[in-house]
C-alpha cells in the first residue's frame, strides 16, 4: 500500500508529517529522511491499531487528491510504502515453566480444537484478563489478534 504523506516545516520546528488517509496519524523528524522513516512506523502502528479494533484499513488516496488542498499548501509530498501482510505479525518468543501433565492437557485440547499451543494459551490468557480474542478458524492453527474493549 502506498500512503501519501504531507511533510511541513517552519523555521521553529522539526519536519512534521501528516497522513491524510489516516486521521490522527502524525509523525515528525529532524530531517526529511527521518520524518519519512518515522512516518512509516506511525502508519504501521496506526494500521495495526485499526486491525486490533476490527476496523477496516482505508484505501490510500493519491497526492493529486490532496495536493491542492488549503491544509497542505506549503507541504512537500512523499509516498510511504507499507506491506499490509506484515501488519499485526509482531510476536516474541517467551519461555514458561509448566508441569508436564498440564502441558499434555494443553496440547491435547489445542489439537482437539485445531489450535496451536501458543494460540490456545494466548486465547486463555486473553479470556482471563478480560480481552475478547477474535475467534479462531476451525481446522488450522492461526495467529490470534485481539479487539479492543469499548
Amino acid at each position: 500500500m502506498h500512503f501519501p504523506i504531507a511533510i511541513c516545516k517552519d523555521a521553529t520546528s522539526d519536519y512534521g508529517v501528516t497522513v491524510p488517509d489516516l486521521p490522527g496519524c502524525f509523525s515528525a523528524g529532524t530531517t526529511p529522511d527521518e520524518a519519512m522513516g518515522m512516518a512509516r512506523e506511525a502508519i504501521e502502528l496506526h494500521l495495526e491499531g485499526l486491525i486490533d479494533a476490527g476496523e477496516p484499513i482505508p484505501t490510500p488516496g493519491s497526492v493529486e487528491e490532496y495536493g491542492d488542498g488549503a491544509d497542505y499548501a506549503k507541504a512537500t509530498w512523499a509516498i510511504v510504502t507499507v506491506n499490509p501482510s506484515a501488519l499485526g505479525q509482531r510476536t516474541t518468543r517467551v519461555t514458561i515453566t509448566v508441569p508436564l501433565r498440564m502441558l499434555r492437557r494443553i496440547d491435547g485440547h489445542a489439537e482437539k480444537i485445531g489450535e496451536s499451543r501458543s494460540g490456545l494459551l494466548i486465547r486463555a490468557a486473553a479470556s482471563y484478563i478480560g480481552q475478547e480474542p477474535i475467534k479462531a478458524r476451525r481446522g488450522r492453527p492461526r495467529r490470534v489478534r485481539f479487539r479492543k474493549r469499548a
